[in-house]
């Protein structure tokens, strides 16, 4: 098994931080109630009161609409509620079965580098 030393990733933080937690939600957890809870470990997180957070759940059948979303390019606009998002893209479902990984860094302790984020992220996960 690798330990954090035998990554030698950047996005990696100093070897004293508290290694990350992990969350698993075994029920879906409501999109609104996942932002909620995300905003206050992140501000948590940035204020030192709370170590790193990776976050396992599924949500109950959503769309979620990124900065391109046009409401004309859904087929069925009512089936499952839309949440607006700030991020860019289109639309993207999620529903029971689909697992979501929300990370919750800070950045602060890393390189910020998105390539060496994204790597070690695939080493994380």
């Amino acid at each position: 098994m690798l330990t954090r030393t035998d990554l030698n990733l950047s996005m990696l933080p100093q070897a004293d931080c508290p290694p990350v937690r992990w969350r698993v939600s075994d029920e879906l957890v409501p999109y609104d109630v996942a932002i909620a809870t995300m905003e206050a470990e992140v501000a948590a997180i940035a204020d030192g009161h709370a170590d790193e957070l990776v976050w396992l759940l599924e949500h109950p059948p959503l769309y979620t609409a990124g900065t391109s979303a046009q409401t004309a390019d859904l087929i069925e606009p009512d089936r499952f509620p839309v949440f607006a998002t700030g991020r860019g893209g289109e639309y993207t479902y999620h529903g029971p079965g689909q697992r979501v990984a929300y990370v919750m860094l800070d950045l602060k302790r890393r390189r910020q580098d998105v390539r060496a984020y994204v790597a070690g992220l695939e080493e994380l996960v």
